[in-house]
């Protein structure tokens, strides 16, 4: 799929994800151990928020939710009419450097081609103020592939396994990374990994 085609086939499984998903669990309550860390007042983005209901509603109010999915951003307005919410690709951003205090990207990632996934580090880490937080959830495993029939529909999903993706992290400047297992929106146990923006180098900023 290319991203015309991710972003349409995210459009017509919107609503029935946002049905199936269970909006508490212990991967919300990751959020909570998230902004324990960050100054008061933070802003924090949600990239592939969907419809808002697993983090953007966890996040405070002023935090800012991003996904490609026209419909899936229709949902997260009708749940939170006052968000700030953004259609854009995750590896092109509409942000300036240094903007936000900390990036939550929940299931989300491993629906880019992961021979893109260094520049979604990247933009993450441009947007990131120095000492930012990151929180997202880990593949475990390594593959691409269309799934057919999910929720009613197709999708994409990629990743280059654990590893390379830790080592990726790394490499746009992440450092800090501890990972924890918490149960996801449809009832499996998933990895997912808290790391911290290093200092202010140029180099991992651009």
């Amino acid at each position: 799929m290319d991203r015309r085609d991710i972003r349409e086939a995210w459009d017509a499984v919107s609503e029935t994800y946002a049905k199936r998903r269970d909006p508490t669990g212990s991967d919300a309550a990751l959020i909570g151990d998230l902004l324990e860390t960050l100054p008061s007042n933070p802003l924090v983005l949600d990239v592939g928020c969907g419809d808002g209901a697993r983090t953007l509603s966890n996040l405070p109010s002023s935090s800012i939710g991003l996904d490609i999915s026209k419909e899936g951003l229709k949902l997260a307005r009708e749940r939170l009419p006052e968000a700030t919410l953004l259609q854009a690709e995750m590896s092109a951003m509409p942000l300036v450097a240094d903007a936000v205090d900390a990036v939550v990207a929940y299931h989300a990632v491993f629906h880019v081609p992961r021979a893109e996934h260094p520049e979604v580090y990247a933009e993450f880490a441009r947007a990131l103020r120095p000492g930012g937080r990151l929180l997202m959830t880990l593949p475990s495993g390594r593959f691409e592939t269309v799934r057919r029939g999910w929720m009613g529909g197709s999708m994409f999903f990629s990743a280059p396994g654990r590893e390379t993706t830790l080592d990726q992290l790394r490499a746009a400047g992440f450092s800090s990374l501890n990972t924890v297992t918490a149960d996801d929106p449809l009832g499996s146990s998933t990895e997912f990994v808290f790391a911290t923006l290093e200092g202010d180098s140029d180099d991992n900023r651009r």
